[in-house]
């Protein structure tokens, strides 16, 4: 059984009370071909639980993406990148997760070329030295590091990672925890506590290579089989021209970009979700149980049934979210509403098509089941359910 790349019911769904642009349209459709005729074979030579591609075979595979402009494209056209706004961005990560590796390696990891989106905001000498290589294509990636053991859902106020100032260099203590992409990478950002705590203003960014002595990371064992790292930082220093932004400026680099990351974090999930609501209609209506198709039985009609109301859903709280945001509005309380919908409804959707196959269903031979650990783990990440909950409240509520 493969995923169709063609639209389910033959029409593309409205961003209320019209259509994506053709433009969008357009890059929709190259990233549907690409993952049907570049990634669908590949994946196919991969096990069940595979994280990434081996060098060999991605290198080959990011160039073509280059080619066909599927490259940095959330980087800043005056950085050199193809400067997709938030709806784009979103259309790309709904096509690109549709495959078994989508929740954490969409299009198996083809579309590079973006740094930290911090980077923007470091010195010509910093974005020179790490970002540039990137968005020319050079082989390697970064991770960002925010959330702390105590940290909770309010990874950002409640950093206690100290770096202090001595002389032309910070020195770095503390311990970092589910961040996620250290296997492979070069260099990160860390979000470091440089005043007091608590205190909002006393939050910088500083870019850390990962060689650098004193640090030291090792994974952390979860639901999934992609695993988040733990970094320990002990007297590692970092030279104070590898500050990003000014020293105390971290909460407002992180708020800015953790609000428009949500939105096309919630695209993901609402791109599996279709995919497995694909597989289960095909399945139902082949299918037969006792001399009747599965299409045929009401309980299998009304799941189905559901799982495309909740889906289209998801899908236009997204692109209304990513919309308000390319023209420039507030969309903390839409990013929000959009996130907790999107990854809540595609767990539920998968959960329906599992039961709808069967033993199928949990089985390996489909990826029902590890979309299903892997949206799990999704419905925390980027702000957990509750806390998008406390979020909209809040602004609700004054």
């Amino acid at each position: 059984m493969t995923i169709d790349d063609a639209p389910r019911t033959g029409q593309e769904p409205p961003l209320g009370a019209w259509r994506l642009p053709d433009e969008l349209v357009e890059l929709r459709d190259t990233v549907r071909r690409f993952m049907r005729n570049e990634v669908a074979p590949l994946e196919e030579e991969l096990p069940h639980d595979a994280t990434g591609l081996d060098a060999g075979r991605l290198a080959p595979l990011q160039e073509k993406a280059r080619r066909m402009g599927l490259w940095a494209l959330r980087t800043p056209a005056e950085f050199g990148g193809a400067g997709l706004g938030v709806l784009g961005q979103v259309v790309v990560a709904e096509e690109a997760a549709k495959c078994r590796m989508g929740a954490y390696f969409p299009a198996l990891g083809a579309f590079g070329g973006d740094p930290p989106s911090v980077l923007f905001q470091a010195s010509p000498e910093l974005f020179d030295r790490y970002a540039r290589p990137m968005i020319e294509g050079a082989p390697g990636k970064a991770f960002t590091a925010i959330s702390e053991s105590t940290g909770g859902s309010d990874p950002v106020r409640a950093i206690r990672c100290r770096a202090e100032r001595h002389g032309d260099n910070y020195v770095i203590n503390g311990e970092k925890m589910w961040t996620s992409h250290v296997t492979g990478a070069d260099w990160g950002v860390v979000y470091v506590r440089t005043g007091r705590q608590g205190d909002r203003d006393g939050i910088s960014c500083l870019l850390v290579e990962t060689g650098t002595p004193g640090l030291t990371t090792r994974p952390i064992g979860v639901l999934t089989s992609f695993s988040p790292h733990v970094l320990h930082f002990e007297d590692v220093r970092v030279p104070a021209a590898n500050l990003i932004g000014a020293e105390g400026q971290g909460f407002e680099l992180a708020s800015d970009f953790l609000v428009a990351s949500r939105i096309v974090y919630g695209a993901g999930p609402v791109g599996i979700a279709d995919a497995a609501l694909r597989i289960a209609i095909d399945w139902a209506r082949e299918r037969e149980t006792f001399g009747v198709r599965l299409k045929d039985r009401q309980a299998v009609q009304w799941m189905i049934a559901d799982s495309e109301i909740e889906l289209r859903a998801a899908r236009l709280l997204i692109y209304q979210a990513a919309w308000n945001a390319d023209l420039g509005r507030a969309v903390r309380t839409d990013a929000a509403i959009a996130k907790l919908h999107a990854t809540e409804a595609a767990f539920r959707v998968v959960d329906r098509c599992m039961q709808i196959l069967g033993g199928l269903g949990v089985s390996q031979e489909l990826p029902l089941e590890r979309w299903f650990r892997d949206l799990r783990v999704k419905r925390l990440g980027e702000g957990a359910t509750d806390i998008q909950r406390m979020v909209i409240a809040r602004d609700l509520l004054g």
